[in-house]
Protein backbone atom coordinates (compact mmCIF):
# COMPACT_ATOMS: atom_id res chain seq x y z
CA UNK A 1 0.00 0.00 0.00
CA UNK A 2 1.45 3.50 -0.83
CA UNK A 3 2.19 5.39 2.26
CA UNK A 4 -0.31 7.94 0.94
CA UNK A 5 -2.78 5.78 0.86
CA UNK A 6 -2.58 4.40 4.76
CA UNK A 7 -4.17 5.54 7.51
CA UNK A 8 -3.35 8.92 9.47
CA UNK A 9 -3.28 9.22 12.92
CA UNK A 10 -5.84 11.49 14.18
CA UNK A 11 -3.66 14.26 15.45
CA UNK A 12 -1.82 13.99 12.06
CA UNK A 13 -0.55 16.78 11.09
CA UNK A 14 -1.75 18.56 7.29
CA UNK A 15 -0.70 17.12 4.31
CA UNK A 16 1.21 19.30 1.50
CA UNK A 17 -2.08 18.95 -0.67
CA UNK A 18 -3.86 20.59 2.00
CA UNK A 19 -1.20 23.80 2.53
CA UNK A 20 -1.08 24.27 -1.32
CA UNK A 21 -4.86 24.01 -1.33
CA UNK A 22 -4.96 26.76 0.86
CA UNK A 23 -2.39 28.93 -0.38
CA UNK A 24 -3.90 28.21 -3.79
CA UNK A 25 -6.94 29.58 -2.46
CA UNK A 26 -5.33 32.63 -0.91
CA UNK A 27 -4.12 33.13 -4.83
CA UNK A 28 -7.19 32.48 -6.55
CA UNK A 29 -9.34 35.33 -3.95
CA UNK A 30 -6.85 37.88 -4.25
CA UNK A 31 -7.31 38.28 -7.88
CA UNK A 32 -10.75 37.63 -7.79
CA UNK A 33 -11.57 40.37 -5.41
CA UNK A 34 -9.17 42.41 -6.88
CA UNK A 35 -10.78 42.36 -10.22
CA UNK A 36 -14.87 42.14 -8.94
CA UNK A 37 -14.80 45.26 -6.83
CA UNK A 38 -13.58 47.39 -9.98
CA UNK A 39 -15.82 45.27 -12.50
CA UNK A 40 -18.43 47.51 -13.11
CA UNK A 41 -15.92 50.27 -13.23
CA UNK A 42 -13.46 48.41 -16.17
CA UNK A 43 -16.87 47.45 -17.79
CA UNK A 44 -17.94 51.13 -18.27
CA UNK A 45 -14.65 53.52 -18.05
CA UNK A 46 -12.38 50.98 -20.08
CA UNK A 47 -14.88 48.69 -22.49
CA UNK A 48 -17.94 51.38 -22.43
CA UNK A 49 -20.46 50.21 -21.64
CA UNK A 50 -23.44 51.90 -19.95
CA UNK A 51 -24.41 51.24 -16.42
CA UNK A 52 -27.45 48.83 -17.58
CA UNK A 53 -24.98 47.10 -19.68
CA UNK A 54 -22.05 46.82 -17.07
CA UNK A 55 -24.53 45.78 -13.99
CA UNK A 56 -25.92 42.74 -16.54
CA UNK A 57 -22.86 41.52 -17.74
CA UNK A 58 -21.12 41.06 -14.35
CA UNK A 59 -24.16 39.82 -12.94
CA UNK A 60 -24.16 37.21 -15.09
CA UNK A 61 -20.64 36.45 -14.57
CA UNK A 62 -21.31 36.61 -10.63
CA UNK A 63 -24.24 34.41 -10.74
CA UNK A 64 -22.13 31.76 -13.09
CA UNK A 65 -20.03 31.21 -10.13
CA UNK A 66 -22.92 30.56 -8.11
CA UNK A 67 -24.63 28.38 -9.88
CA UNK A 68 -21.36 26.30 -11.93
CA UNK A 69 -19.57 24.70 -9.39
CA UNK A 70 -22.22 21.95 -8.41
CA UNK A 71 -21.48 20.63 -12.16
CA UNK A 72 -18.07 21.38 -12.27
CA UNK A 73 -17.11 19.61 -9.31
CA UNK A 74 -18.92 16.83 -10.56
CA UNK A 75 -16.72 16.63 -13.53
CA UNK A 76 -13.44 16.99 -10.75
CA UNK A 77 -15.14 14.03 -9.42
CA UNK A 78 -14.27 12.16 -12.32
CA UNK A 79 -10.76 13.50 -13.89
CA UNK A 80 -9.23 14.17 -10.45
CA UNK A 81 -8.35 17.09 -8.25
CA UNK A 82 -5.24 18.04 -9.66
CA UNK A 83 -5.91 17.86 -13.11
CA UNK A 84 -9.44 20.17 -12.10
CA UNK A 85 -6.65 22.69 -10.10
CA UNK A 86 -4.78 22.78 -13.14
CA UNK A 87 -7.43 23.33 -15.81
CA UNK A 88 -9.41 26.01 -13.68
CA UNK A 89 -5.91 27.97 -12.73
CA UNK A 90 -4.86 27.58 -16.47
CA UNK A 91 -8.66 29.01 -17.39
CA UNK A 92 -8.14 31.89 -15.41
CA UNK A 93 -4.77 32.77 -16.51
CA UNK A 94 -6.15 33.30 -20.00
CA UNK A 95 -9.25 34.71 -18.94
CA UNK A 96 -7.74 37.70 -16.44
CA UNK A 97 -4.81 38.06 -19.28
CA UNK A 98 -6.95 38.70 -21.88
CA UNK A 99 -9.31 41.43 -19.66
CA UNK A 100 -5.62 42.93 -19.62
CA UNK A 101 -5.12 42.56 -23.33
CA UNK A 102 -8.63 43.32 -24.78
CA UNK A 103 -8.26 47.37 -24.56
CA UNK A 104 -4.83 47.76 -25.89
CA UNK A 105 -5.91 45.72 -28.91
CA UNK A 106 -8.12 49.08 -29.82
CA UNK A 107 -5.37 51.30 -28.35
CA UNK A 108 -5.58 53.58 -31.33
CA UNK A 109 -8.93 54.21 -31.33
CA UNK A 110 -9.44 57.02 -29.60
CA UNK A 111 -10.06 58.36 -26.35
CA UNK A 112 -12.83 61.01 -24.79
CA UNK A 113 -11.73 62.55 -21.60
CA UNK A 114 -14.34 63.96 -19.08
CA UNK A 115 -11.96 64.90 -16.15
CA UNK A 116 -9.91 61.94 -14.69
CA UNK A 117 -12.78 59.43 -16.12
CA UNK A 118 -12.31 57.93 -19.32
CA UNK A 119 -14.24 56.50 -21.77
CA UNK A 120 -12.71 54.51 -24.95
CA UNK A 121 -14.94 55.70 -27.62
CA UNK A 122 -14.10 52.86 -30.23
CA UNK A 123 -15.27 49.86 -27.91
CA UNK A 124 -18.24 52.01 -26.90
CA UNK A 125 -19.46 53.28 -30.60
CA UNK A 126 -19.26 49.04 -31.95
CA UNK A 127 -19.64 45.94 -31.00
CA UNK A 128 -15.66 45.35 -29.98
CA UNK A 129 -16.81 45.74 -26.24
CA UNK A 130 -18.84 42.19 -26.33
CA UNK A 131 -15.37 40.60 -26.66
CA UNK A 132 -15.61 40.13 -23.05
CA UNK A 133 -18.22 37.65 -22.95
CA UNK A 134 -16.04 34.89 -24.11
CA UNK A 135 -13.67 35.96 -21.77
CA UNK A 136 -16.05 36.15 -19.12
CA UNK A 137 -17.06 32.41 -19.34
CA UNK A 138 -13.62 31.95 -19.46
CA UNK A 139 -13.42 33.35 -15.92
CA UNK A 140 -16.81 31.96 -14.97
CA UNK A 141 -15.62 28.36 -15.94
CA UNK A 142 -12.47 28.43 -14.39
CA UNK A 143 -13.93 29.82 -10.83
CA UNK A 144 -16.72 27.47 -10.92
CA UNK A 145 -13.74 24.76 -10.66
CA UNK A 146 -12.26 26.67 -7.53
CA UNK A 147 -15.19 26.89 -5.07
CA UNK A 148 -15.83 22.82 -5.29
CA UNK A 149 -12.23 21.48 -5.32
CA UNK A 150 -10.86 23.31 -2.90
CA UNK A 151 -13.47 22.73 -0.19
CA UNK A 152 -12.97 19.02 -1.18
CA UNK A 153 -9.54 19.32 -0.84
CA UNK A 154 -10.00 20.47 2.76
CA UNK A 155 -12.51 17.46 3.15
CA UNK A 156 -10.28 15.02 2.13
CA UNK A 157 -7.05 15.94 3.45
CA UNK A 158 -7.95 16.08 6.83
CA UNK A 159 -9.37 13.45 9.71
CA UNK A 160 -12.49 13.66 11.74
CA UNK A 161 -10.00 15.15 14.94
CA UNK A 162 -8.72 17.89 12.68
CA UNK A 163 -11.53 19.14 9.98
CA UNK A 164 -13.16 21.77 11.72
CA UNK A 165 -9.15 23.65 12.22
CA UNK A 166 -8.98 22.79 8.93
CA UNK A 167 -12.48 24.56 6.99
CA UNK A 168 -10.97 27.50 10.14
CA UNK A 169 -8.06 27.71 8.13
CA UNK A 170 -9.53 27.65 4.88
CA UNK A 171 -11.94 30.65 5.70
CA UNK A 172 -8.95 32.56 7.19
CA UNK A 173 -6.88 32.09 4.10
CA UNK A 174 -10.26 33.09 1.86
CA UNK A 175 -10.63 36.36 3.96
CA UNK A 176 -6.90 37.52 3.39
CA UNK A 177 -6.97 36.80 -0.03
CA UNK A 178 -10.38 38.94 -0.60
CA UNK A 179 -8.97 41.50 1.83
CA UNK A 180 -5.04 41.91 -0.20
CA UNK A 181 -7.11 41.65 -3.31
CA UNK A 182 -9.47 44.98 -2.75
CA UNK A 183 -6.58 46.32 -0.82
CA UNK A 184 -4.51 46.04 -4.18
CA UNK A 185 -6.95 47.95 -6.12
CA UNK A 186 -6.62 51.77 -4.64
CA UNK A 187 -3.53 52.54 -5.36
CA UNK A 188 -3.35 51.47 -8.31
CA UNK A 189 -6.54 53.43 -9.22
CA UNK A 190 -4.66 56.24 -7.72
CA UNK A 191 -1.27 56.29 -8.98
CA UNK A 192 -2.31 55.04 -12.53
CA UNK A 193 -5.90 56.46 -12.77
CA UNK A 194 -8.16 54.53 -15.01
CA UNK A 195 -5.15 52.36 -16.49
CA UNK A 196 -4.90 50.99 -13.23
CA UNK A 197 -8.19 49.21 -13.75
CA UNK A 198 -6.47 47.74 -16.72
CA UNK A 199 -3.69 46.71 -15.44
CA UNK A 200 -5.10 45.15 -12.34
CA UNK A 201 -5.67 42.49 -14.56
CA UNK A 202 -2.59 41.74 -14.99
CA UNK A 203 -1.87 41.08 -11.50
CA UNK A 204 -5.12 39.03 -11.18
CA UNK A 205 -3.21 36.94 -13.74
CA UNK A 206 0.31 36.84 -12.21
CA UNK A 207 -1.42 35.41 -8.93
CA UNK A 208 -3.60 32.81 -11.01
CA UNK A 209 -0.06 31.65 -12.66
CA UNK A 210 1.69 31.16 -9.59
CA UNK A 211 -1.36 29.04 -8.03
CA UNK A 212 -0.76 27.21 -11.44
CA UNK A 213 2.91 26.71 -10.94
CA UNK A 214 1.96 25.87 -7.36
CA UNK A 215 -0.13 23.24 -8.17
CA UNK A 216 1.64 21.60 -10.71
CA UNK A 217 4.91 20.88 -8.81
CA UNK A 218 3.18 20.65 -5.10
CA UNK A 219 -0.15 19.51 -5.04
CA UNK A 220 -0.97 15.53 -4.85
CA UNK A 221 -4.09 14.74 -3.68
CA UNK A 222 -5.27 11.56 -2.19
CA UNK A 223 -7.66 10.52 -5.18
CA UNK A 224 -9.94 7.90 -3.08
CA UNK A 225 -13.94 7.41 -2.75
CA UNK A 226 -15.49 10.07 -4.32
CA UNK A 227 -19.33 10.22 -4.86
CA UNK A 228 -18.70 10.45 -8.63
CA UNK A 229 -21.86 11.86 -8.88
CA UNK A 230 -23.51 11.97 -12.86
CA UNK A 231 -25.22 15.39 -14.36
CA UNK A 232 -28.44 12.89 -14.17
CA UNK A 233 -28.36 12.84 -10.42
CA UNK A 234 -27.62 16.33 -9.84
CA UNK A 235 -30.23 17.41 -12.06
CA UNK A 236 -32.51 15.07 -10.03
CA UNK A 237 -31.85 16.17 -7.25
CA UNK A 238 -32.37 20.00 -8.41
CA UNK A 239 -35.90 19.41 -9.66
CA UNK A 240 -36.00 17.78 -6.15
CA UNK A 241 -35.39 21.18 -4.17
CA UNK A 242 -37.33 23.31 -6.92
CA UNK A 243 -40.38 20.63 -5.78
CA UNK A 244 -40.25 21.21 -2.34
CA UNK A 245 -41.89 25.00 -2.04
CA UNK A 246 -40.58 25.79 1.60
CA UNK A 247 -37.32 25.29 0.14
CA UNK A 248 -38.15 27.23 -2.87
CA UNK A 249 -39.58 30.28 -0.61
CA UNK A 250 -36.82 30.48 2.00
CA UNK A 251 -34.40 30.65 -0.98
CA UNK A 252 -36.45 33.28 -2.77
CA UNK A 253 -36.67 35.63 0.19
CA UNK A 254 -33.06 35.08 1.55
CA UNK A 255 -32.71 36.33 -2.58
CA UNK A 256 -33.43 39.74 -0.80
CA UNK A 257 -30.73 39.75 1.87
CA UNK A 258 -28.26 39.15 -1.30
CA UNK A 259 -29.33 41.35 -3.69
CA UNK A 260 -28.96 44.40 -1.28
CA UNK A 261 -25.46 42.57 -0.04
CA UNK A 262 -24.15 42.43 -3.86
CA UNK A 263 -24.60 46.23 -4.05
CA UNK A 264 -20.70 46.11 -2.04
CA UNK A 265 -19.76 45.77 -5.67
CA UNK A 266 -22.58 46.45 -7.86
CA UNK A 267 -23.19 50.04 -6.83
CA UNK A 268 -21.07 51.14 -3.98
CA UNK A 269 -17.72 51.91 -5.90
CA UNK A 270 -19.93 54.17 -8.73
CA UNK A 271 -21.81 55.35 -6.37
CA UNK A 272 -19.04 56.63 -3.92
CA UNK A 273 -16.54 57.73 -6.70
CA UNK A 274 -19.03 59.94 -8.36
CA UNK A 275 -20.66 61.50 -5.16
CA UNK A 276 -17.81 61.69 -2.83
CA UNK A 277 -14.90 62.15 -5.79
CA UNK A 278 -12.03 60.14 -7.08
CA UNK A 279 -10.05 60.46 -4.18
CA UNK A 280 -12.50 58.02 -2.16
CA UNK A 281 -11.65 54.49 -1.20
CA UNK A 282 -14.61 51.90 -2.57
CA UNK A 283 -11.89 49.01 -2.33
CA UNK A 284 -11.37 49.96 1.32
CA UNK A 285 -14.63 49.95 2.46
CA UNK A 286 -15.50 46.96 0.92
CA UNK A 287 -12.86 45.44 3.54
CA UNK A 288 -15.12 46.64 6.30
CA UNK A 289 -17.46 43.86 5.22
CA UNK A 290 -14.63 40.66 5.80
CA UNK A 291 -13.68 42.26 8.57
CA UNK A 292 -16.54 42.89 10.56
CA UNK A 293 -17.76 39.41 10.04
CA UNK A 294 -14.94 37.62 10.97
CA UNK A 295 -14.90 39.82 14.36
CA UNK A 296 -18.66 38.87 15.16
CA UNK A 297 -19.57 35.86 13.70
CA UNK A 298 -18.96 33.35 16.36
CA UNK A 299 -19.76 35.99 18.81
CA UNK A 300 -23.56 36.39 16.74
CA UNK A 301 -23.68 32.47 16.90
CA UNK A 302 -22.51 32.13 20.07
CA UNK A 303 -25.04 34.38 21.58
CA UNK A 304 -27.98 32.98 19.33
CA UNK A 305 -27.14 29.26 19.91
CA UNK A 306 -30.27 28.69 22.32
CA UNK A 307 -32.33 30.53 19.37
CA UNK A 308 -34.14 28.22 16.00
CA UNK A 309 -32.14 29.27 13.11
CA UNK A 310 -34.90 31.62 11.62
CA UNK A 311 -35.46 33.80 15.05
CA UNK A 312 -31.01 34.53 13.72
CA UNK A 313 -31.68 34.83 10.57
CA UNK A 314 -34.78 37.23 11.04
CA UNK A 315 -32.86 39.59 13.31
CA UNK A 316 -30.32 39.38 10.34
CA UNK A 317 -32.59 40.88 7.84
CA UNK A 318 -34.64 43.15 9.95
CA UNK A 319 -30.99 44.80 10.17
CA UNK A 320 -30.26 45.05 6.09
CA UNK A 321 -33.38 47.66 5.98
CA UNK A 322 -31.06 49.89 8.67
CA UNK A 323 -27.73 49.21 6.11
CA UNK A 324 -29.18 50.28 2.90
CA UNK A 325 -31.00 53.88 5.08
CA UNK A 326 -27.10 54.37 6.34
CA UNK A 327 -25.98 54.22 2.69
CA UNK A 328 -28.32 56.67 1.20
CA UNK A 329 -27.91 59.26 4.56
CA UNK A 330 -24.69 60.26 3.38
CA UNK A 331 -26.26 62.52 0.57
CA UNK A 332 -27.93 63.94 3.35
CA UNK A 333 -25.78 65.98 4.47
CA UNK A 334 -23.86 69.36 3.09
CA UNK A 335 -20.50 67.62 2.03
CA UNK A 336 -18.60 68.84 4.86
CA UNK A 337 -16.41 65.65 6.13
CA UNK A 338 -16.86 63.70 9.41
CA UNK A 339 -13.94 62.48 10.97
CA UNK A 340 -11.81 63.90 7.72
CA UNK A 341 -14.34 61.55 5.23
CA UNK A 342 -17.00 62.42 3.05
CA UNK A 343 -19.89 61.97 3.99
CA UNK A 344 -21.14 60.00 1.24
CA UNK A 345 -18.16 57.46 2.55
CA UNK A 346 -18.25 58.06 5.82
CA UNK A 347 -22.11 56.53 6.40
CA UNK A 348 -21.31 54.03 3.63
CA UNK A 349 -18.86 52.54 5.94
CA UNK A 350 -21.60 52.46 8.66
CA UNK A 351 -24.14 50.92 6.46
CA UNK A 352 -21.55 47.92 5.39
CA UNK A 353 -20.81 47.52 9.31
CA UNK A 354 -24.76 46.69 9.96
CA UNK A 355 -24.41 45.11 6.55
CA UNK A 356 -21.75 42.62 7.84
CA UNK A 357 -23.72 42.01 11.07
CA UNK A 358 -26.67 41.16 9.28
CA UNK A 359 -24.30 38.43 7.38
CA UNK A 360 -23.21 37.24 10.75
CA UNK A 361 -27.26 36.73 11.65
CA UNK A 362 -28.54 34.81 8.12
CA UNK A 363 -25.44 33.03 6.87
CA UNK A 364 -24.27 30.07 9.31
CA UNK A 365 -27.96 29.99 10.21
CA UNK A 366 -29.16 29.58 6.69
CA UNK A 367 -27.27 26.53 6.19
CA UNK A 368 -28.37 24.84 9.51
CA UNK A 369 -31.93 25.56 8.70
CA UNK A 370 -31.44 24.43 4.68
CA UNK A 371 -29.58 21.18 5.70
CA UNK A 372 -32.25 19.93 7.99
CA UNK A 373 -34.71 20.15 5.34
CA UNK A 374 -33.21 17.39 3.59
CA UNK A 375 -34.01 14.40 3.30
CA UNK A 376 -31.73 11.68 5.20
CA UNK A 377 -28.43 10.98 3.12
CA UNK A 378 -29.24 13.76 0.27
CA UNK A 379 -27.57 16.43 2.80
CA UNK A 380 -24.95 17.31 0.33
CA UNK A 381 -26.68 17.40 -2.82
CA UNK A 382 -29.46 19.50 -1.43
CA UNK A 383 -26.37 21.82 0.23
CA UNK A 384 -25.21 22.28 -3.25
CA UNK A 385 -27.97 23.66 -4.20
CA UNK A 386 -28.58 26.07 -1.12
CA UNK A 387 -27.15 29.14 -2.94
CA UNK A 388 -29.32 29.17 -6.01
CA UNK A 389 -30.28 32.61 -3.94
CA UNK A 390 -26.97 34.16 -5.06
CA UNK A 391 -27.43 32.73 -8.14
CA UNK A 392 -30.63 34.54 -8.55
CA UNK A 393 -29.44 37.51 -6.54
CA UNK A 394 -26.46 38.07 -9.25
CA UNK A 395 -28.97 38.62 -11.95
CA UNK A 396 -31.87 41.12 -10.54
CA UNK A 397 -29.28 42.75 -8.16
CA UNK A 398 -26.49 43.77 -10.67
CA UNK A 399 -29.55 44.63 -13.35
CA UNK A 400 -31.23 46.72 -11.24
CA UNK A 401 -28.29 48.66 -9.81
CA UNK A 402 -27.70 49.27 -13.35
CA UNK A 403 -30.51 51.08 -14.02
CA UNK A 404 -30.61 52.58 -10.78
CA UNK A 405 -27.29 54.53 -11.51
CA UNK A 406 -27.83 55.41 -14.93
CA UNK A 407 -31.77 57.28 -13.62
CA UNK A 408 -30.19 58.62 -10.24
CA UNK A 409 -25.88 58.64 -10.28
CA UNK A 410 -25.02 59.25 -13.94
CA UNK A 411 -22.16 58.96 -15.18
CA UNK A 412 -19.79 62.58 -15.65
CA UNK A 413 -19.57 61.88 -19.60
CA UNK A 414 -23.06 62.38 -20.25
CA UNK A 415 -22.95 65.66 -19.34
CA UNK A 416 -21.52 68.91 -20.54
CA UNK A 417 -20.54 70.79 -17.25
CA UNK A 418 -19.81 69.58 -13.98
CA UNK A 419 -22.99 71.88 -13.21
CA UNK A 420 -25.40 69.91 -15.06
CA UNK A 421 -24.02 66.68 -13.31
CA UNK A 422 -24.22 67.95 -9.65
CA UNK A 423 -27.56 68.90 -10.61
CA UNK A 424 -28.57 65.14 -12.13
CA UNK A 425 -27.20 63.84 -8.77
CA UNK A 426 -29.19 65.66 -6.29
CA UNK A 427 -31.40 62.71 -5.87
CA UNK A 428 -28.48 59.97 -5.96
CA UNK A 429 -29.52 58.47 -2.68
CA UNK A 430 -33.02 57.48 -4.06
CA UNK A 431 -31.24 54.48 -5.36
CA UNK A 432 -30.53 53.03 -1.67
CA UNK A 433 -34.33 53.80 -0.54
CA UNK A 434 -34.89 51.22 -3.30
CA UNK A 435 -32.74 48.49 -1.03
CA UNK A 436 -34.44 49.76 1.68
CA UNK A 437 -37.20 48.40 0.52
CA UNK A 438 -36.43 45.28 -0.59
CA UNK A 439 -34.98 44.29 2.52
CA UNK A 440 -37.98 45.50 4.50
CA UNK A 441 -39.41 43.56 1.85
CA UNK A 442 -37.65 40.39 2.48
CA UNK A 443 -37.62 41.09 6.56
CA UNK A 444 -41.25 40.98 6.27
CA UNK A 445 -41.88 37.65 3.91
CA UNK A 446 -39.04 35.66 6.53
CA UNK A 447 -41.48 36.45 9.77
CA UNK A 448 -44.76 35.58 7.93
CA UNK A 449 -42.46 32.52 6.42
CA UNK A 450 -41.82 31.50 10.06
CA UNK A 451 -45.29 31.81 11.31
CA UNK A 452 -46.60 29.80 8.62
CA UNK A 453 -43.91 26.97 8.76
CA UNK A 454 -44.59 26.57 12.46
CA UNK A 455 -48.24 26.02 12.03
CA UNK A 456 -47.36 23.53 8.90
CA UNK A 457 -45.46 21.58 11.25
CA UNK A 458 -47.85 21.85 13.89
CA UNK A 459 -50.51 20.37 12.11
CA UNK A 460 -48.27 17.08 10.77
CA UNK A 461 -47.19 16.34 14.39
CA UNK A 462 -51.07 16.36 15.24
CA UNK A 463 -51.69 14.41 11.97
CA UNK A 464 -49.33 11.68 12.91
Amino acid sequence: MAASEKKRPEKESFSRAFWTANVVELCERAAWYGVFIAITLYLTRILGFSDIEAGMVSGVLSAGLYFLPTFSGAYADRIGFRNALLLAFSLLTIGYGSMWVLPTMFENAGLVSYGREVVFSGLESGSYKWLFVPIMIIVMTGGSFIKSVITGTVARESSKANRARGYSIFYAMVNIGAFSGKTIVKPLRVSMGNEGLIVLNLFAAGMTFLALILVFFFYRSREHGGENKGLREIFRALVAVCSRLRLVALILIITGFWMVQHQLYATMPKYVLRMAGEGSSPSWYANVNPAVVVLTVSLVTHIMRKRSALSSMSVGMLIMPVSALCMAAGNWFDGEPILGLHPVGFMMIIGIVFQALAESFISPRYLEYFSLQAPKGEEGLYLGFSHLHSFISSILGFGISGFLLERYCPARSKFATIAEWDAAKVHAHYIWYVFVGIALVSAIALMIYGVATRWVDRKRAVVS
